[in-house]
């Protein structure tokens, strides 16, 4: 079996996420969620703040703002989120790597 090289896997992978994000999110029920249904049930739903970091999200409500369409303006925010979720990723797995150790220093000893 012929082996897929690992730059031609991980941009496969990259463009399944990123269209399924674009493509299946604006489908995604609107329904309230269990605890919101929940405070809604037992009536405390009102008294329920937003913490700061949601009152300040690029995306609120999972929508890209100046979109007027619900559907496309749901499809850009997971297409820009899985990106941003990639390149996240990308740069940690970049930045703590194992880097191979410098020629002649610490192999197996010579004999």
């Amino acid at each position: 079996m012929r082996k897929i090289p690992t730059g031609a896997f991980v941009a496969l992978a990259l463009a399944l996420a990123v269209g399924l994000a674009t493509a299946v999110s604006p489908f995604a029920s609107s329904s309230p969620d269990g605890l919101e249904t929940v405070a809604g049930d037992k009536q405390f739903l009102d008294e329920g703040k937003l913490a700061g970091v949601q009152k300040d999200s690029p995306m609120p409500d999972y929508a890209f703002p100046g979109i007027e369409n619900e559907r496309v303006a749901t499809g850009a925010a997971g297409f820009v989120g899985t990106l941003a979720v990639f390149a996240i990723g990308f740069g940690l797995a970049w930045v703590l790597r194992r880097r191979d150790p410098a020629p002649g220093g610490g192999g197996a000893a010579a004999a």
